[in-house]
């Protein structure tokens, strides 16, 4: 892209993001028309499973328009997109490598409790009740969510719902089960990190 190009695009970006800090719909949705394939692709790069690429790239959008008022203008948006992208690839890198038990690994009975399934690498005797203190931290992480933030989890996790789904069962735009996704998972990443530490 020419300088001459990449000025106008940076003042065409910066006029968005000031129509979207003011409230501009569609402002917003021009920016992320603009810039979901870049963001995808970084996404992909760096995190390589193409099953992941669309929740984290929306992710990224949702973490970005929080942040829009950070925005300093005079710099690139399109810069300060992809290290916001980079950097929560990373994070979700970070959080594996921690072993946070992601939402995929937990099971939910009849009644709504929530079981782990650990991987059996030992037949020692406290095995059962490493196993029963783990699956016990993870509901009351559950618990300890708000309860807009706890049904949708159970939704999208228990009974494996679509985002539209939910949204329609919930009365809710898809949007906004996304968020409420995104921000439940990071409160039991947050309530988990520290505790986890301790089995």
């Amino acid at each position: 892209m020419k300088d001459r190009e990449r000025k106008k695009r940076a003042e065409e970006d910066a006029l968005m993001v000031k129509r979207a800090i003011a409230g501009d719909q569609a402002a917003y949705k021009a920016l992320i028309k603009r810039y979901k394939i870049p963001v995808s692709q970084i996404v992909f790069k760096i995190i390589g499973d193409k099953r992941e690429v669309e929740d984290l790239t929306q992710e990224v959008f949702i973490k970005a328009f929080q942040h829009l008022t950070d925005f300093k203008f005079g710099n690139q948006f399109a810069s300060w997109l992809f290290k916001i992208a980079n950097n929560h690839c990373l994070d979700h890198i970070r959080k594996k490598k921690l072993q946070i038990y992601s939402m995929r690994e937990l099971r939910f009975s009849d009644e709504d409790e929530t079981e782990f399934e650990i991987p059996d690498s030992t037949y020692e005797p406290d095995l059962q009740m490493l196993r029963e203190q783990k699956s016990k931290l993870i509901r009351n992480a559950i618990d300890s969510l708000p309860m807009k933030y706890r049904e949708v989890i159970i939704l999208r996790h228990q009974e494996e719902m679509s985002y539209e789904e939910i949204a329609r069962k919930m009365n809710l735009p898809v949007n906004t089960i996304k968020v409420h996704l995104y921000r439940a998972r990071e409160m039991l990443y947050k309530y988990l990190k520290d505790r986890i530490k301790n089995y």
